[in-house]
């Protein structure tokens, strides 16, 4: 376990909404936080021990930030990982690893790291570009993926007929085979340097339908015992098979036959986490730093059930962020408002997020349905 002393750096690339809430969670542990992000206004901006701006691809930039820090972790997976590599052989402890990151970096190397570890996932082939699409007809529907620098919807698209093979991306990327299924859900599962595993309860997602971001989620996941034991099961496989250190979210496919498919996974806190920090015993940001810090990790039992409503831009505004039925939010009993301290909204940014909790599950879905009716980001 690492001692904490007055002049311990804890390093995060990126300074974003997720560093934010990690910086709310290292404050109970007097951990100082340093931030690296390329955003002068990035929400981490007034809230990091030290802020400095820069690209988190260059190698210079992250390796001498790197340098001052005593362990390093990541809050988007965009990074240079030669500069991680290069500080981890100095000594420097960077968790997830440099190797996790890169493969999962690359979504064809992730669906072979399924494959040859036998973790379940959707049949799928690797093209080079939208040439090669256009000769896997027989493949449809399939969804169109770019192997490298897709982030929150972009750069998935899905191709249901031969019509939609011009859309088709001309970049390395992979065919995944259309899955047609019953419920998304996303586990959360850390281990520490000591190999503690633990899981949280499986969530269930509601994906916007044409943006391909999480619009709200509902925890623990209506689904049953034994397809809740081979979620976590499988999420545990994943992160023990990376031998990963740090926190993980494994999204994963319910089939219309019951099986469970893993679809894409991230070595960082998540957005499928978030109700965490309401809802149980140990929020994922706590995980993640007792994780990367090989502290005992800590329960992931759910207190009361929770739904996550995100708050995303409206289509058609940009501008000063307004935040339109806030006051009706506030009153509303169990509700709990995050926002990410971005001062700016455009179409589909997340903006941030409210967590609802109540004993009734009816009852919170119906809470849940009046935060995305009722609040709205505006310009």
């Amino acid at each position: 376990m690492q001692s904490f002393y007055q002049n311990f750096k804890l390093g995060v690339l990126g300074g974003g909404q997720l560093g934010r809430m990690l910086i709310q969670s290292a404050i109970d542990f007097n951990v100082d936080v340093h931030i690296l992000d390329p955003d002068e206004h990035a929400p981490c901006r007034n809230l990091a021990k030290k802020f400095a701006i820069g690209k988190l691809t260059d190698f210079d930039t992250v390796y001498n930030f790197g340098k001052d820090c005593d362990v390093l972790t990541i809050e988007i997976e965009n990074v240079n990982t030669d500069a991680l590599k290069q500080l981890q052989k100095e000594g420097k402890k960077v968790f997830p690893q440099p190797e996790v990151i890169e493969l999962i970096q690359d979504k064809g190397r992730q669906k072979l790291f399924y494959i040859n570890n036998f973790i379940p996932t959707a049949p799928f082939e690797r093209v080079e570009n939208k040439t090669a699409v256009a000769k896997m007809k027989q493949f449809l529907p399939a969804v169109n993926k770019l192997r490298k620098e897709g982030y929150d919807g972009r750069g998935v698209q899905i191709l249901r007929t031969e019509n939609d093979l011009e859309r088709a991306f001309d970049a390395p990327g992979i065919l995944e085979k259309l899955i047609d299924f019953e419920k998304e859900l996303s586990v959360i599962v850390a281990r520490n340097e000591s190999g503690q595993i633990k899981a949280f309860p499986v969530v269930e997602l509601v994906f916007h339908p044409e943006h391909n971001l999480v619009e709200y989620l509902f925890a623990p996941a209506e689904i049953t015992e034994q397809q809740s034991h081979r979620a976590k099961e499988i999420a545990e496989e994943v992160i023990k098979r990376l031998d990963m250190v740090g926190l993980l979210a494994v999204e994963m496919f319910l089939t219309k036959d019951g099986e469970i498919l893993v679809n894409e996974i991230a070595p960082r806190t998540h957005n499928s986490g978030h109700q965490t920090i309401e809802s149980s015993y140990t929020s994922q940001f706590e995980q993640h730093l007792r994780a990367i810090l090989n502290m005992p990790l800590g329960p992931t039992g759910s207190k009361i059930p929770a739904a996550m409503v995100n708050l995303l831009g409206e289509d058609g505004h940009q501008g000063m962020a307004q935040y339109s039925g806030l006051e009706k939010i506030l009153a509303l009993e169990g509700a709990k408002v995050h926002l990410y301290g971005k001062k700016y909204t455009k179409p589909f940014r997340k903006m941030g997020h409210v967590t609802i909790i109540d004993q009734d599950v009816d009852r919170l879905k119906e809470k849940a349905r009046f935060v995305k009716d009722n609040l709205k980001v505006i310009s």
